[in-house]
């Protein structure tokens, strides 16, 4: 019988591994956030096609909330701060970014973009997140910052784009 913390990523099984990991998108040995990030998108443009920027916000609440818990769940049995191979944090981030795109192939793509760039980066309170915070806030909260600022960023593009047509 193994202990509830038995530690190393591996030792980690069920719901807990299958839900933070994305569906196992995580466990990709190459770009796992890349791949989780995309791994979310088709869920994320379905919420959107099917119940607009309301059901969006609310999968994005409640991804949110259920990746604080897996994700601190995970990161306590596995021994290890931030596990790379925990890409629910990417999903809830990406579907943030996708909040102020139509269902158009270059508004999602440029949320995909934008949002891998502010993750991969980290400027200002994406890097302050991942640097001071831990536990499941510490994983979730710089990718929810990035998803942030890539919307913020689509949004004012979109904006621009808008009132020069």
């Amino acid at each position: 019988m193994r202990h509830r913390f038995a530690s190393g990523p591996d030792r980690i099984t069920g719901w807990v591994r299958f839900l933070a990991t994305w569906h196992y998108s995580g466990l990709s040995p190459k770009a796992p956030g890349t791949t989780g990030t995309l791994a979310a998108l088709p869920a994320g443009v379905a919420l959107l096609w099917f119940g607009g920027s309301t059901a969006l916000l609310i999968g994005i609440l409640a991804l949110s909330a259920l990746g604080l818990y897996v994700s601190h769940r995970y990161a306590l049995e596995s021994g290890v701060k931030d596990p790379g191979e925990v890409v629910i944090d990417e999903a809830a981030g990406m579907w943030i970014a996708l909040l102020p795109a139509g269902l158009i192939w270059w508004q999602i793509l440029s949320a995909v973009v934008l949002f891998r760039l502010f993750d991969i980066l980290k400027p200002g309170p994406v890097g302050w997140a991942d640097r001071r915070l831990s536990g499941g806030l510490g994983i979730m909260a710089d990718d929810l910052m990035a998803g942030a600022l890539a919307a913020l960023v689509l949004a004012t593009g979109l904006t621009i784009c808008e009132s020069a047509a």
